[in-house]
Protein backbone atom coordinates (compact mmCIF):
# COMPACT_ATOMS: atom_id res chain seq x y z
CA UNK A 1 0.00 0.00 0.00
CA UNK A 2 1.72 3.68 -0.73
CA UNK A 3 1.69 5.98 1.19
CA UNK A 4 0.84 8.81 -1.53
CA UNK A 5 -0.75 9.38 -4.83
CA UNK A 6 0.09 12.00 -7.51
CA UNK A 7 -2.48 12.84 -9.91
CA UNK A 8 -1.89 15.35 -12.43
CA UNK A 9 0.43 18.43 -9.92
CA UNK A 10 -1.22 17.24 -6.62
CA UNK A 11 1.02 15.38 -4.24
CA UNK A 12 -1.21 13.84 -1.87
CA UNK A 13 -0.65 11.77 1.57
CA UNK A 14 -3.16 9.59 3.06
CA UNK A 15 -5.85 11.40 4.74
CA UNK A 16 -5.98 9.85 7.84
CA UNK A 17 -2.72 11.57 8.49
CA UNK A 18 -4.02 15.21 7.19
CA UNK A 19 -7.32 15.98 9.64
CA UNK A 20 -6.31 19.05 9.51
CA UNK A 21 -7.44 19.14 5.47
CA UNK A 22 -10.76 17.28 5.83
CA UNK A 23 -14.00 18.76 6.97
CA UNK A 24 -15.03 17.24 10.41
CA UNK A 25 -17.75 15.04 8.93
CA UNK A 26 -15.00 13.15 7.02
CA UNK A 27 -12.48 12.97 9.58
CA UNK A 28 -15.73 11.01 11.30
CA UNK A 29 -16.32 8.85 8.53
CA UNK A 30 -13.23 7.73 7.57
CA UNK A 31 -12.89 6.27 11.00
CA UNK A 32 -15.31 3.58 9.50
CA UNK A 33 -14.93 3.41 5.96
CA UNK A 34 -12.93 0.22 5.07
CA UNK A 35 -11.58 1.92 2.31
CA UNK A 36 -9.95 4.66 4.26
CA UNK A 37 -6.36 3.24 3.62
CA UNK A 38 -6.72 4.64 -0.31
CA UNK A 39 -8.04 7.46 0.74
CA UNK A 40 -5.43 10.38 -0.39
CA UNK A 41 -5.59 14.26 0.44
CA UNK A 42 -3.42 17.46 -0.52
CA UNK A 43 -3.66 20.92 -0.26
CA UNK A 44 -4.90 23.26 -2.93
CA UNK A 45 -5.53 27.06 -2.96
CA UNK A 46 -9.32 27.79 -1.71
CA UNK A 47 -9.90 30.28 -4.34
CA UNK A 48 -8.86 27.48 -7.39
CA UNK A 49 -11.38 24.45 -5.57
CA UNK A 50 -14.43 24.77 -8.79
CA UNK A 51 -13.99 22.47 -10.88
CA UNK A 52 -12.79 23.86 -14.38
CA UNK A 53 -10.08 26.17 -12.27
CA UNK A 54 -8.99 23.64 -10.03
CA UNK A 55 -8.62 21.22 -12.80
CA UNK A 56 -6.74 23.86 -15.34
CA UNK A 57 -4.44 24.94 -12.22
CA UNK A 58 -3.45 21.25 -11.42
CA UNK A 59 -3.63 19.83 -14.11
CA UNK A 60 -5.97 17.41 -13.54
CA UNK A 61 -8.22 16.22 -16.76
CA UNK A 62 -11.88 16.92 -16.07
CA UNK A 63 -12.24 12.68 -16.69
CA UNK A 64 -10.42 12.43 -13.92
CA UNK A 65 -12.22 14.83 -11.62
CA UNK A 66 -15.40 14.38 -10.11
CA UNK A 67 -18.46 16.42 -8.24
CA UNK A 68 -20.63 15.71 -5.58
CA UNK A 69 -23.99 17.38 -6.05
CA UNK A 70 -26.43 17.82 -2.94
CA UNK A 71 -30.10 16.73 -4.42
CA UNK A 72 -33.35 17.41 -2.65
CA UNK A 73 -37.06 16.87 -3.39
CA UNK A 74 -40.15 15.87 -1.05
CA UNK A 75 -43.07 12.96 -1.47
CA UNK A 76 -45.67 13.43 0.29
CA UNK A 77 -44.36 16.25 2.63
CA UNK A 78 -41.55 14.30 3.58
CA UNK A 79 -38.08 16.15 2.48
CA UNK A 80 -35.64 13.38 1.25
CA UNK A 81 -32.28 14.22 0.47
CA UNK A 82 -29.17 12.79 -1.94
CA UNK A 83 -25.93 13.01 -3.30
CA UNK A 84 -24.91 12.64 -6.80
CA UNK A 85 -21.25 11.59 -7.51
CA UNK A 86 -20.84 12.48 -11.62
CA UNK A 87 -17.73 12.98 -13.42
CA UNK A 88 -17.03 16.48 -14.74
CA UNK A 89 -17.26 15.86 -18.12
CA UNK A 90 -20.81 14.72 -17.62
CA UNK A 91 -23.71 16.03 -16.00
CA UNK A 92 -26.26 14.55 -13.34
CA UNK A 93 -29.65 13.53 -14.95
CA UNK A 94 -31.61 15.40 -12.24
CA UNK A 95 -35.16 15.37 -13.64
CA UNK A 96 -35.06 11.12 -14.85
CA UNK A 97 -32.45 8.87 -13.33
CA UNK A 98 -31.97 10.78 -10.13
CA UNK A 99 -35.69 11.52 -9.29
CA UNK A 100 -36.68 8.03 -10.20
CA UNK A 101 -33.99 6.90 -7.49
CA UNK A 102 -35.20 9.44 -5.29
CA UNK A 103 -38.91 8.65 -5.40
CA UNK A 104 -39.82 11.84 -5.99
CA UNK A 105 -42.15 13.87 -8.64
CA UNK A 106 -39.53 16.93 -8.69
CA UNK A 107 -35.88 16.78 -7.48
CA UNK A 108 -33.77 20.17 -7.53
CA UNK A 109 -30.19 20.76 -6.88
CA UNK A 110 -30.13 22.21 -2.79
CA UNK A 111 -29.64 25.72 -1.91
CA UNK A 112 -25.99 26.72 -1.00
CA UNK A 113 -27.25 27.71 2.29
CA UNK A 114 -29.06 24.74 2.75
CA UNK A 115 -26.32 21.91 1.43
CA UNK A 116 -23.59 23.62 3.23
CA UNK A 117 -25.92 23.07 6.75
CA UNK A 118 -27.38 19.80 6.01
CA UNK A 119 -23.71 18.28 5.12
CA UNK A 120 -21.37 19.94 7.27
CA UNK A 121 -19.29 20.90 4.95
CA UNK A 122 -18.24 23.79 2.41
CA UNK A 123 -19.40 24.62 -0.25
CA UNK A 124 -17.19 23.71 -3.38
CA UNK A 125 -15.79 21.03 -1.52
CA UNK A 126 -18.44 18.95 -0.57
CA UNK A 127 -17.75 15.50 -0.86
CA UNK A 128 -19.51 12.06 -0.67
CA UNK A 129 -17.39 10.94 2.38
CA UNK A 130 -19.11 11.85 5.23
CA UNK A 131 -22.69 12.80 3.94
CA UNK A 132 -25.71 12.04 7.03
CA UNK A 133 -25.86 8.29 6.59
CA UNK A 134 -29.60 8.18 5.91
CA UNK A 135 -28.95 9.79 2.72
CA UNK A 136 -28.86 8.02 -0.58
CA UNK A 137 -25.25 8.58 -2.34
CA UNK A 138 -25.68 7.85 -6.30
CA UNK A 139 -22.63 7.16 -8.06
CA UNK A 140 -22.35 6.96 -11.39
CA UNK A 141 -20.91 4.16 -12.79
CA UNK A 142 -18.53 5.88 -15.48
CA UNK A 143 -16.82 7.46 -11.87
CA UNK A 144 -16.89 3.95 -10.43
CA UNK A 145 -14.69 2.70 -13.55
CA UNK A 146 -12.65 6.09 -13.72
CA UNK A 147 -10.05 4.30 -11.53
CA UNK A 148 -8.20 7.41 -9.32
CA UNK A 149 -10.17 10.64 -9.30
CA UNK A 150 -10.08 13.69 -7.36
CA UNK A 151 -13.53 14.80 -5.09
CA UNK A 152 -14.10 17.88 -2.56
CA UNK A 153 -12.57 16.93 1.09
CA UNK A 154 -14.96 18.87 2.42
CA UNK A 155 -13.44 22.24 2.41
CA UNK A 156 -12.28 24.74 -0.41
CA UNK A 157 -8.57 24.15 0.64
CA UNK A 158 -7.99 20.71 0.10
CA UNK A 159 -8.78 18.06 -2.83
CA UNK A 160 -9.42 13.91 -2.06
CA UNK A 161 -8.05 11.61 -4.40
CA UNK A 162 -9.85 7.99 -4.69
CA UNK A 163 -10.37 5.12 -6.69
CA UNK A 164 -13.91 5.71 -8.05
CA UNK A 165 -14.90 2.13 -7.63
CA UNK A 166 -14.15 3.25 -3.54
CA UNK A 167 -17.03 5.50 -3.56
CA UNK A 168 -19.06 2.60 -4.53
CA UNK A 169 -18.48 1.39 -0.92
CA UNK A 170 -19.75 3.71 0.90
CA UNK A 171 -22.24 3.47 3.24
CA UNK A 172 -25.70 4.01 1.23
CA UNK A 173 -24.13 4.18 -2.30
CA UNK A 174 -25.44 2.57 -4.86
CA UNK A 175 -23.21 2.56 -8.53
CA UNK A 176 -25.90 3.66 -11.19
CA UNK A 177 -25.30 2.97 -14.69
CA UNK A 178 -26.93 5.96 -16.80
CA UNK A 179 -27.13 8.79 -13.83
CA UNK A 180 -25.23 11.10 -15.93
CA UNK A 181 -25.21 12.69 -19.04
CA UNK A 182 -22.07 14.31 -21.35
CA UNK A 183 -21.87 17.79 -21.34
Amino acid sequence: MTDALTLGRLATERAANRPDLLATPVVDALTTFGAADGVFVAPIDPDLADTATFCAAYDVAPAASANCVVLSGKRSGEQRWAAAVVLATTRADVNGAVRRLLDVRKVSFAPMADAVEVTGMQYGGITPIGLPQDWPIFVDAAVAAAGPVVIGSGIRGSKIVIDGAALGRLPGAQVVDGLANPV
